[in-house]
Formats: C-alpha cells, sequence, structure tokens
C-alpha cells in the first residue's frame, strides 16, 4: 500500500488530506475508490486511518481529509457548517474523478458520527456516489441536539443560540463551546475527557453558529433520492448521542437497495476492537457488491 499527503480546493480553501493507493495494481489499472468524511470534530489522522486501510487492503483506493478550518485545511478555523463540509466531500470526489488510479463511475463514500449524516446526505444530492455508508450517524441536527438535554436545557440552548446570533449581528463577535459542552452527551463527555489526554489537537472551540446551522441540517429530506444507488447504515444500539431511531427513521425513508444494522454498543465503542474491523468489513462486503 502506498500513502500519499495530498491537496485539493474547495471554494477558497486548500484542503489536506491522505491518499491511499492499494497493493497488487497494475499500469494503467483504475480501481474504485472511497471518500472518507470524518465526526463532527474530528480530524483525518484520528480514527480514519484504520479504516482507510482496512478498505485499501480489500482494493481499494482511499481518500480521507480534513474539512476546511480542521488540521491541516484552511478555512476559518473550528467552524462546522454542514452544507460547507458536504460541498467539502463533493469536491474531494470531483478531485478523485481526476485521478489516473481511480474508476471515475465507481466512486463511493463512507462516513462516521457527523460524517455518519454527511454520507446520505452527499448520496442523496450528488449521482456520481454509487454506493454510500454510514455509521452511528443522524437524520435530523435538530433532533441530534435535541435529544441529549432536558427540556429546560433545550429552552436554554434555543436562548442561548438566539442571544449569540443577536450578538453576532451586532458586533460581529459570536460565542463558542467544545465539543463535550455542545454534544453533551454522557459518552461524549466520557470519551473526550479520555480522549483529549492522548490527543490534545481533538480540542476545539467550535461557534454557536455552527450549532445554530446543525439545528438547521436534515439528511432525512434527501435520502429518498439515493435509491436506486446503495445506502449502508451501521447504528449503535446503545448510543446516547445519534440515537439508533434516527438511523432506523433514516433507512425506512431510503429506497433500494438498502441495509440496516445495529450493533450491540455504544457511540464511541465502534472506534475500539473488534468493532473497527467488524464494521469495516461490513462497509467493505457492500462495497464489493455495490461498487466493484
Amino acid at each position: 500500500m502506498e500513502t500519499r499527503v495530498v491537496h485539493f480546493y474547495s471554494e477558497d480553501s486548500k484542503l489536506e488530506g491522505d491518499y491511499f493507493l492499494p497493493a497488487g495494481r497494475r499500469g494503467g489499472e483504475r480501481r474504485p475508490a472511497i471518500v472518507l468524511c470524518h465526526g463532527y470534530s474530528g480530524i483525518r489522522n484520528l480514527v480514519l486511518p484504520d479504516y482507510a486501510k482496512l478498505f485499501a487492503a480489500a482494493g481499494y483506493v482511499v481518500l480521507s481529509f480534513d474539512y476546511r478550518g480542521f488540521g491541516g485545511s484552511e478555512g476559518p478555523k473550528w467552524r462546522i457548517m454542514a452544507l460547507e463540509q458536504i460541498d467539502d466531500i463533493r469536491n474531494a470526489i470531483t478531485w478523485l474523478e481526476a485521478q489516473p488510479e481511480v474508476d471515475a463511475q465507481k466512486i463511493g463514500v463512507w462516513g462516521t458520527s457527523n460524517g455518519g449524516a454527511h454520507a446520505p446526505y452527499v448520496a442523496g444530492v450528488d449521482a456520481r456516489v454509487k454506493a454510500a455508508v454510514g455509521q452511528v450517524g443522524y437524520g435530523d441536527g435538530r433532533r441530534l441536539l435535541m435529544d441529549i438535554r432536558s427540556e429546560d436545557e433545550r429552552r436554554a440552548l434555543e436562548r442561548l443560540l438566539a442571544e449569540d446570533r443577536r450578538r453576532r449581528v451586532l458586533t460581529g463577535q459570536g460565542g463558542a463551546a467544545t465539543c463535550d459542552v455542545l454534544l453533551a452527551s454522557p459518552q461524549t463527555r466520557a470519551f473526550f475527557a479520555e480522549a483529549l489526554k492522548a490527543a490534545p489537537e481533538l480540542h476545539c472551540e467550535i461557534p454557536w453558529a455552527s450549532a445554530e446551522k446543525t439545528m438547521e441540517y436534515r439528511p432525512i429530506d434527501v435520502v429518498d433520492r439515493i435509491a436506486p444507488r446503495a445506502l449502508l447504515l451501521i447504528g449503535a444500539e446503545r448510543d446516547d448521542l445519534c440515537r439508533f431511531d434516527g438511523y432506523r427513521e433514516l433507512y425506512e425513508r431510503a429506497g433500494e437497495p438498502k441495509k440496516l444494522i445495529g450493533l450491540p454498543i455504544t457511540h464511541y465503542e465502534i472506534y475500539t476492537p473488534p468493532w473497527v474491523a467488524k464494521s469495516a468489513q461490513m462497509a467493505v462486503e457492500w462495497f464489493d457488491r455495490y461498487l466493484k
């Protein structure tokens, strides 16, 4: 397997990615390719390399990259605007189409957590995506942020977002919060408490404006456009952040071919043994069926 650091442009920002080429390629051979989409405040050098290597070992060309504002990519720091990230993914597909190692008619997307919402969204709006796999994602951004909060906390969040919008309009400055505060589920708080010790680069302060845009983001509104292209959803049945019910609703709204798998784990367990290998194999089997 060969790996390169690559760059491409998304609107006005230069994005950085890792390009994985499978071993055993013959001269001039073009292979199916997969774009990897990371989570809400993720960066490409955490979690994604495990999946990229497993997909490349299965014979796929793989591109993982940092969304604008994260990791090695340019752009306003730590701003998470769902539709901007969708554009980043679509521009990653365009870059892949231009590569001599890639069969441009066989490009898929795979995403996890927030990327697990982006993968079906991109497939719904971009027919170049021939197969999509989402894991531990969601279909409705408002439910994502509200279901993890009590009724009082929901009202407080709505007041905070309204006040922050007013402040941005009047002063040009808005507030921000760390990911464990914004995505305030017990599993998320526990994960970041440990993860930041090993990977301090995970720290980020996400503008409240991003939360406002997340509340408006609804992959469920476009998932019915994917068929007859293929969609696999892999959810965690004990997920307290991206509730499994959200993926069930996405699945019910989608057309065939489709598949929903529920794993008996929590949101972040999917990134630990043996679930990384198991979930990757589920994705490989799906891509082998619908992308190769």
